[in-house]
């Protein structure tokens, strides 16, 4: 089920505290229920509820090492592990977990959400270069405006590529990962200047390395074509340039990948905000937050723009 979907926003909390008295419940009579595994039962569906797939179904946002986590902790716990619980539940060390999980989510999703909207406006310079090479000529220095092109792209590719590795911010996030590919696949794209006797930019000197997804241009192939076919290669360029252009900015459109994956998180960290200090009621603060220097560099980044935005508001 979409975000979307979502009618009543207390929605999560209700089925947690519903969770929380029907396992004291079946406790208090005998019964085996786990309070552990209701509660990560209970969580794998609000959490689906509130982050769900939408149009962007790159992520569960750690729910299965979450849910993994809380049958541990029933398994090995009787009583509060640390400080941050609450000993008035059946099992106070399961509502413990999920806490600390929904601390971790509170802060990861703001990180993902301040890398990805920086995708986002980079995604609207790559499309501003792509439509000067649309319109690019014979009689211009072709080979400076392509190199600046180049350059631009892999500016791009560096600033994110640790974000897309393993265990980076946006490792996880559909929306990164296609615009990535995508642009990578419109500069590979073998049918831009056919019909002027070249097989794509390739053919012009613009390559991607494998293994680092950065473009290189050779300047010595580039002159040749230049030498042989100049209006060939303007049409090229303005070939490849208009479909980079279209490319980048459907990524960034409203209703596509980066706009769905943004909205979907502005709403769960709206929830969360909302609704935190009812979960810490009911089930104990957990622990606090872990975030790697990645993250608390792109959640300062978040917590910068939220006040920017705040103060441009009340002014």
């Amino acid at each position: 089920m979409s975000i979307n979907a979502i009618s009543n926003p207390n929605s999560l909390f209700a089925l947690l505290s519903q969770g929380s008295q029907s396992a004291s419940a079946m406790n208090s009579t005998g019964g085996s229920a786990s309070f552990a595994l209701l509660l990560a039962e209970l969580q794998a569906r609000a959490t689906g509820t509130l982050v769900g797939a939408g149009a962007d179904a790159s992520a569960n946002f750690g729910l299965d090492a979450f849910v993994a986590g809380l049958r541990g902790s029933a398994a090995a716990s009787t009583g509060l592990p640390v400080s941050g619980g609450t000993s008035a539940l059946a099992d106070p060390a399961s509502a413990f977990g999920m806490m600390s999980f929904i601390n971790q989510e509170n802060v990861d999703f703001k990180a993902e959400y301040a890398e990805l909207d920086q995708m986002r406006s980079c995604l609207a310079d790559l499309q501003q270069a792509g439509s000067g090479l649309a319109g690019i000529g014979a009689s211009a220095d072709i080979k400076t405006q392509l190199q600046s092109f180049v350059d631009q792209y892999n500016g791009w590719v560096k600033r994110f590529d640790a974000d897309m590795q393993s265990g980076g911010i946006l490792a996880g996030t559909r929306a990164a990962q296609v615009s990535r590919y995508e642009l990578a696949q419109s500069i590979q794209n073998r049918f831009n200047g056919v019909a002027d006797g070249f097989n794509g930019l390739a053919d012009l000197g613009v390559s991607i390395d494998a293994t680092t997804g950065l473009a290189t241009l050779d300047g010595t192939k580039l002159d040749s074509a230049l030498a042989n076919n100049r209006q060939g290669v303007a049409d090229t360029l303005n070939q490849f340039g208009t479909g980079f252009a279209k490319s980048a900015g459907l990524l960034d459109s409203q209703g596509n990948f980066v706009a769905n994956r943004l909205d979907n998180l502005g709403r769960a960290i709206g929830y969360l905000r909302d609704n935190l200090r009812s979960f810490q009621a009911e089930f104990g603060t957990g622990a606090a937050a872990k975030p790697s220097a990645q993250v608390a560099q792109a959640l300062a980044a978040y917590n910068q723009a939220l006040m920017a935005s705040t103060n441009g508001t009340a002014s």
